[in-house]
């Protein structure tokens, strides 16, 4: 049975208070590139990622797709728009085969009205979010690609970094393109950032995975 303790902002329930939120818990599992909702679907549900990896977007004006953030295991999505009562701001859609579990607008609201320090915590963690996306916009709008993309590995690196013998691996695998949609450029660009980064010494690939060799020099960039 899947502890909901798991999940950050449900880590401060008691095992008796996790046992009492089980019961609303559902599971659904979504392919490769399945759409999860799309932006203006009414907010139903309130997803957890139990196994899988998720991509928030966007289309900007010319219909190209920007990432706005990638949702791992063990963490939320959807929470703003459930909570307030508006429709999806964004998309969401699985990047790989992905299970979660999702709770229904009534039953988060019976729960964060049951358990009022759930409230703070989502709070928090989606203004962090809020202000993550706002970056994250603002970059593409006003930074060099080689810039945005040294501020996405930095932040990646914060989020899903693991320290080893050449530097710190971004346990995430991504791939050229997914690199492309996350700083709003094209694939050509992104590929050709990448390379010299690499000649600079700065970043490595590693069994698919990016490796920072250099973070401080990274930074410098951004």
């Amino acid at each position: 049975m899947f502890d909901i303790r798991q999940v950050t902002i449900f880590n401060i329930l008691t095992p008796a208070d996790a046992k009492e939120v089980q019961p609303y818990l559902h599971t659904e599992k979504f392919k490769k590139k399945e759409t999860i909702f799309a932006e203006g679907d009414p907010s139903e549900w309130f997803y957890v990622v139990k196994k899988g990896k998720v991509k928030i977007t966007k289309l900007s004006q010319e219909g190209k797709e920007i990432i706005l953030e990638i949702v791992q295991d063990l963490d939320f999505f959807g929470g703003i728009a459930v909570v307030r009562g508006f429709p999806y701001p964004a998309n969401a859609v699985a990047m790989e085969d992905t299970e979660v579990l999702k709770l229904s607008r009534k039953n988060i609201l019976s729960i964060l009205d049951r358990f009022p320090n759930l409230m703070f915590c989502m709070a928090q963690n989606i203004g962090d979010r809020i202000k993550g996306s706002h970056d994250t916009l603002k970059s593409i709008a006003l930074e060099k690609v080689e810039s945005r993309i040294a501020s996405l590995l930095v932040k990646l690196s914060d989020k899903s970094g693991e320290k080893t013998a050449d530097g710190i691996m971004i346990t995430m695998k991504l791939t050229k393109q997914d690199i492309a949609e996350m700083v709003g450029t094209t694939v050509e660009t992104s590929i050709r950032t990448m390379s010299k980064l690499t000649k600079a010494g700065l970043i490595n690939v590693k069994g698919g995975k990016i490796v920072i060799r250099d973070l401080n020099k990274l930074k410098s960039l951004t």
